[in-house]
């Protein structure tokens, strides 16, 4: 039986995102963003408030890499989500990562991130059942050593996802099922 719970946020699993942009001295600004889904097939939608630093950096400069967090940067993904970068002036160079320009738009590439979504923004929706940032896919790219026969490899991958229930994050696994093909078997 089914038990009711203190529970907002309720839907599982939420994807770690990174959000990439430059600040306006060009130095990298990072933030970790679990609410952030595809709009449609182009399109990314991120629920991000405009006191975000990065939100003002979207704004400015047009453009935003989103990165898909691994379970090899957990520790780099939670520091994106635990400080501020207008606390911490150097947030990006602690983590130990590095990027470069994106060749798309103007954000930066995180080199040891496995998938960067390098989006170009649409506008920013703030009333009440706005989104947030809308950004529409310009290119994917995906480190070659996570694919398999021409596809992404969601198991090397290693992705991970935040739990809101116990403020966990858990590995991405394995494939269970064939999506748009098991359920016919109820035909």
């Amino acid at each position: 039986m089914k038990q009711p719970i203190k529970q907002t946020e309720s839907i599982f699993p939420m994807p770690v995102l990174l959000v990439a942009t430059y600040n306006d001295d060009g130095s990298v600004d990072v933030m970790n963003a679990a609410w952030g889904t595809m709009l449609d097939r182009g399109r990314v939608a991120l629920n991000l408030t405009e006191t975000h630093r990065t939100v003002d950096n979207i704004k400015r400069r047009k453009g935003f890499v989103v990165h898909i967090a691994d379970a090899a940067h957990v520790v780099e993904a939670d520091w994106f989500g635990v400080i501020s970068g207008k606390t911490e002036k150097d947030k990006f160079a602690k983590s130990g990562l590095t990027a470069v320009k994106s060749q798309v738009v103007d954000a930066p590439v995180i080199n040891e991130l496995p998938i960067a979504i390098e989006c170009e923004f649409i506008e920013y929706q703030s009333d009440d059942t706005g989104l947030g940032v809308i950004g529409k896919v310009l290119q994917t790219s995906v480190e070659a050593d996570k694919m398999k026969d021409g596809k992404l490899d969601i198991e090397k991958l290693e992705a991970i996802a935040f739990d809101p229930y116990t403020h966990g994050y858990y590995k991405v696994g394995a494939r269970v099922g064939e999506a748009f093909k098991d359920g016919l078997k109820l035909k």
